[in-house]
Order: C-alpha cells, then structure tokens, then sequence
C-alpha cells in the first residue's frame, strides 16, 4: 500500500522521533503526538506544514479519542497508525508500588487499546489502512525484574492478534513490532527503576544494561525504524516483526522450549476429556 499520512504516539523521543523524522524527510505527513514539544522543535521547524503535532498524554482515555478523531477531520484519511507511546519499568513484583503498576498498565497497555480502537471505525469507513504496534521481543520472552513491562507487552500482542481477525475483512493489516536492545532513550533515559530491595539484589542485573558505560546495545534504531517504514509496503502485512539477532535467537529458544513443554502434555491435556463416545 503507498502510505502518505502516518499518526504516531510518542514522538518526542526513541523509535518515534527517529520514525517520523525519516517519514518527513521523505516527503510524508506526520501526525505525531508528544506531552511536551520542547523535544521536537526540530521536528517543527524543519517541517512546518508537514509535521502536525498534537498534544497527548495516552492515559487520558476520552483524549486519545478525541485526538484521533480531530486527526481524521483535519486530514481526510490517515493511512497508518502507529501506536508507539510507552516505557520500561524495571523491578521485581514486590519492589513495585501500587501507582508504578497502575501507570504503566494505563501507558503500554489500555493506552494502545484505546489508541487501535479508536482509529478502526475511520479505517473502516475510509476502506482500510495499517496498524503498526510497537511491542519488543519481551512480548514473547520474559525475563526477572521485568514483570510489569513483560505483562503490557504480552497483554498488547494478544489483544494486537485477536483484533487483526476481527478487521482484516475491511482490509485492515496489523504489524507487531518486535525490536531487542536499541540505543534510544527508551533505554537510557526515560526508564524507570522501582524502589529497589537487597532482598532481591540477585535480580538487578538490568542495571548494569542501563548504564551506557557498562555497553551499549546492539541495536541501531536508524536502521530498525526503516526496516518498520518498509513493512507498511509489505502485503499482506506481516503479522510479526523481530527486528535485532539477539532479540530473534532468544525468542526462538524460548519458543522452541514453550513448544517442547506442550508436546510433553499431550497425555495430561488428553486425560481430562470426557471419553469418546460419552
């Protein structure tokens, strides 16, 4: 599909700059959507007419909508729609407080939802379109001290399958996007840390990986986020996209593992049927 007009959430900074820095440089309209514009006054100034900024904090359900539908009534037709607002939260289950939980489950999680939702009925009507949801490989793979960020993003991908049945027959396609370790801010900067216990210091190994000076991560958001502008042009849209080696090998070890593990329950799932005939 040729794709002019792109809304994206989250602009200000990581894969959402650097994609709709990319989408203007090429001649595209950019509907992106920021809390504060004070990160992308180079955004606004290279690309006047071009780079429609919105101010949106995506936890605010009735605003998202009415950003999306304001969007629609100024530009006529918007051909992808990028949900890419979110952040990490490091930290086991106990470390975590009551707000940090409910924070993020409102950004990564029902933000998304309410984001996808609220742009269907103009894809709909206007005959189609794409959705691009921003995710990671620990969509699939879970790791410690990760559990609330793992829990958004393996809650958005089933939610991201289901809905993709629901709406490919108004040709509507849905892209997952999975990306391993990049070096955004997403990494080092805007990721946040609960209120750490020794009790569990076993488990703090992630802040060795956010800290610049320990290494950095493999992955070149450049080269990631041009790899997401090609796939819009892919047909059928691809449902998944594992974008950095390591993120891929790891996902397919645990895939391999979870695979083992069910084909070992076939006499235990089968035990439980009634028996045939009954």
């Amino acid at each position: 599909m040729e794709a002019n007009t792109y809304l994206i959430t989250g602009v200000s900074s990581g894969f959402g700059h650097e994609m709709a820095k990319q989408l203007l440089e090429a001649g595209k309209t950019v509907i992106g959507t920021v809390r504060k514009k004070d990160k992308v006054q180079d955004l606004i100034a290279a690309h006047p007419d071009a780079f429609d900024c919105r101010l949106l904090d995506v936890t605010d359900v009735p605003a998202v909508q009415a950003a999306v539908d304001d969007a629609w009534a100024r530009h006529g037709r918007i051909d992808v729609v990028v949900s890419n607002a979110g952040y990490g939260l490091f930290g086991c289950a106990e470390e975590l407080s009551d707000e940090e939980i409910d924070r993020i489950i409102a950004t990564n999680l029902t933000g998304s939802i309410q984001l996808i939702k609220s742009a269907l009925p103009h894809l709909r009507a206007q005959g189609g379109g794409r959705i691009v949801q921003m995710s990671t490989y620990g969509g699939q793979v879970a790791y410690a001290a990760n559990s609330m960020y793992h829990a958004t993003k393996f809650g958005i991908e089933g939610f991201c399958e289901a809905v993709v049945q629901e709406v490919a027959q108004f040709n509507i396609g849905m892209t997952i996007v999975e990306p391993g370790g990049a070096r955004t801010e997403f990494r080092y900067g805007s990721a946040r840390v609960a209120d750490l216990m020794p009790e569990y210091e076993s488990c703090h190994g992630f802040l060795s990986m956010l800290d610049p000076g320990k290494g950095l991560a493999p992955g070149d958001p450049v080269r990631m986020c041009e790899r997401i502008i090609e796939s819009v042009e892919t047909e059928p849209a691809p449902l998944r996209m594992v974008l950095g080696s390591r993120a891929l090998s790891e996902t397919l070890r645990v895939t391999r593992e979870r695979l083992a593990a069910f084909e070992a329950m076939e006499e235990l799932a089968a035990s439980t049927d009634f028996p045939e005939g009954e």
